[in-house]
């Protein structure tokens, strides 16, 4: 197994990093913010929950020992917030407020237009639309996994660390999500995603 933990220097960096927590909420929040509106699709519950990972970070942050990236430690903080959000029966009356909220769908509009046709953005935007509601369709952790790679970009050892799986269930998670997806939202016919 490949060892996720940061040489010395980059430990050191990372914990220096914390001292400035105001930049640390400058810097990573958006990543943040997106994981969690891209794993909820509720724009209020992923602002609140991202204000409660930075909370959670900045009261936990003398416990950071730098053995993960700064990323990576958020990242799993906000997947813990998500998976807790998801396991409380309390919560459930957001689930069903859910179709009220911000549409993840709404995303496709904020596709830049790069001096394409009107009918070639709207057909981008339905292509983003049905990606979408595909990934709305799968499992849980096919969807943490999916989110972790194509919106955050994270690399499979991060995810890894992230969720605390080992690497090849990431990857059959992560296989088994494109196929679904394209499956789905493009057809058996069309290619890559």
């Amino acid at each position: 197994m490949v060892s996720t933990e940061l040489p010395p220097l980059a430990r050191a960096e990372s914990v220096l990093e914390l001292a400035d927590f105001d930049e640390v909420v400058r810097l990573y929040r958006p990543r943040i913010f997106r994981f969690l509106m891209g794993s909820l699709g509720d724009r209020d519950l992923a602002e609140s929950l991202t204000q409660d990972c930075f909370l959670k970070a900045y009261t936990a942050r003398h416990q950071f020992r730098g053995d993960s990236s700064l990323a990576t430690w958020l990242t799993r903080i906000a997947l813990n917030l998500v998976r807790d959000h998801l396991r409380n029966r309390r919560m459930r009356f957001w689930q069903k407020t859910r179709d009220t909220a911000l549409d993840i769908v709404d995303v496709g509009e904020w596709i830049p237009d790069g001096a394409r046709s009107p009918e070639e953005v709207c057909l981008q935007q339905e292509r983003v639309r049905e990606i979408w509601r595909s990934v709305e369709k799968l499992s849980r952790q096919q969807r943490t996994v999916f989110l972790l790679r194509f919106v955050e970009e994270m690399e499979l050892s991060e995810i890894a660390e992230t969720t605390g799986m080992n690497t090849s269930t990431v990857k059959s998670h992560l296989y088994r999500a494109l196929r679904i997806v394209r499956e789905r939202a493009l057809g058996k016919s069309e290619g890559e995603l």
